[in-house]
């Protein structure tokens, strides 16, 4: 199973979703790649788009890797095993975690107008494009948590098996419609895996 694009496979997650229409639920794209997933999921099942702001923490020799994930509130998620197994220093941890926190915040100024929707007692489902390691949805799950929404829910097209693993005693309910044993990258589920620009984010929102 190969997605055409991302918003295939967000069409394709709405319709494993329609079990939540009617509930007015609040749709929260991790920027970037995740966003047209979100608007199509949305789309489908009458939910309200907005986004969750995340940034993975690549490894420095692998980017693509996630050593961990920081979210808003101060929220950082360790996957202590990869940053073991890169043997990587508390220097360049640090490096890599200072040039995302300024990520975050350049994030939060062009993507946010006025504060984020509430999430306290709405049904809220967090949607990425896949999930390799599963850190930076952890990472979105509790920042989420803490708001205490009523229902948390994660949806995903694909993820790595241990990534799903991780992330579901994090969240109430985890759709993902296909889990491979043999994901290398989520680009891999993709036949249109374009890094997205600011301005196609800002337009969905829109």
């Amino acid at each position: 199973m190969v997605y055409p694009d991302r918003a295939a496979a967000g069409r394709a997650l709405g319709t494993a979703l329609e079990h939540l229409r009617g509930t007015h639920p609040l749709v929260l794209g991790l920027p970037r790649g995740g966003v047209p997933v979100a608007a199509a999921v949305a789309d489908a099942i009458d939910g309200e788009l907005d986004v969750l702001l995340v940034r993975k923490l690549g490894l420095p020799q692998h980017p693509e890797l996630a050593m961990g994930a920081l979210g808003e509130n101060d929220v950082l998620v360790l996957n202590e095993d990869v940053v073991a197994r890169g043997r990587v220093s508390e220097a360049a941890f640090a490096e890599v975690e200072r040039a995302e926190r300024a990520e975050l915040a350049r994030r939060r100024t062009l993507l946010r107008d006025g504060e984020p929707v509430s999430m306290t007692d709405r049904t809220v489902v967090i949607v990425d494009d896949g999930m390799a390691t599963g850190a930076t949805v952890a990472a979105a799950c509790r920042v989420a948590r803490a708001q205490r929404p009523a229902r948390l829910i994660v949806a995903m097209p694909v993820s790595a098996p241990e990534a799903a693993h991780r992330v579901r005693p994090e969240c109430d309910e985890l759709v993902c419609l296909w889990t491979p044993d043999d994901l290398g990258g989520v680009g891999g589920a993709y036949h249109d895996f374009h890094q997205l620009t600011d301005d196609e984010v800002t337009e969905l929102l829109r």
